[in-house]
């Protein structure tokens, strides 16, 4: 397998706005990422089991302010640390069942033409140029009238200029009210600055955030409270309701970005 080097230089899209000429084939680019990514999950759960952790695998309500039932298991304990991870956020709009999750963006073997990406945050840039290096033509569109809120101003504003000059397409202030299929192609439906619009493309990644997976926990019914944001917790990441439970990385409240780096921290704390 060969990827294309990058030199220093920015690539540029053509007059017409066309494909940019592709730096590397990403077919090839997710072999490699498979290469390190695949043997994970296997090597964690040995070294669970290494460590006398035994693992169980289904989808996990509480039963019981410590209790947790998986599958035809309850499993009870006196802690329970909660790190469900997140998923991505509904979106609410008509014709949403037609979206590419980030997930499953980077579970594709190739790579549309056209592809448009809803959202303004890391995730949205750094697919986009991933992709528009790719050879696909990218739009990005973004309802708010600044990217990147949690970055710097200046930072975003050089990288905002660079993303257009790459070729890809930036709409700021732009709102996707809809999506509708016809026939081989989507169509995203618009408002900015009260006038629709429309665009046309192969694919439609969502990448307007993500909320923490635990709306199907149960967790009203253990007496833990929590929202939109998380398992509400104190300054040592403890259930403010639920003493004997824990919420970690994405799936707590606590204010932390959610970030792999922070969820990696904050687990061994509770655990």
């Amino acid at each position: 397998m060969e990827l294309c080097h990058q030199t220093s230089s920015v690539p540029t899209a053509s007059k017409d706005k066309d494909r940019l000429t592709p730096l590397f084939i990403y077919a090839d680019l997710m072999r490699f990422k498979r290469s390190f990514t695949e043997p994970v999950p296997k090597r964690r759960e040995d070294g669970f089991a290494k460590t006398g952790i035994a693992a169980f695998h289904g989808r996990a309500r509480f039963a019981g302010p410590t209790a947790v039932q998986v599958g035809e298991e309850t499993l009870q304990g006196r802690y329970v640390v909660i790190a469900a991870g997140d998923t991505p956020a509904d979106l609410e709009i008509p014709g949403a069942e037609h979206l590419t999750t980030s997930d499953q963006f980077l579970e594709l073997n190739e790579l549309p033409g056209r592809i448009l990406f809803i959202g303004g945050g890391y995730i949205a840039f750094e697919f986009a140029h991933v992709a528009a290096r790719a050879g696909s033509q990218v739009t990005i569109l973004h309802r708010g009238p600044r990217p990147l809120g949690l970055f710097d101003p200046n930072l975003v504003d050089q990288l905002v200029e660079q993303t257009r000059e790459l070729g890809i397409d930036v709409h700021l202030g732009t709102e996707a009210v809809e999506i509708e299929k016809s026939f081989a192609q989507l169509i995203v439906r618009t408002l900015a600055s009260g006038e629709t619009g429309t665009f046309q493309t192969q694919m439609v990644v969502h990448a307007a955030g993500r909320v923490p997976e635990i709306k199907d926990l149960n967790l009203d019914a253990a007496g833990i409270e929590w929202q939109n944001w998380g398992v509400r917790v104190n300054e040592f990441l403890q259930s403010v309701s639920i003493p004997a439970v824990y919420a970690a990385g994405d799936a707590a409240a606590s204010g932390g970005p959610p970030l792999a780096p922070v969820a990696s921290y904050e687990g061994p704390q509770t655990s």
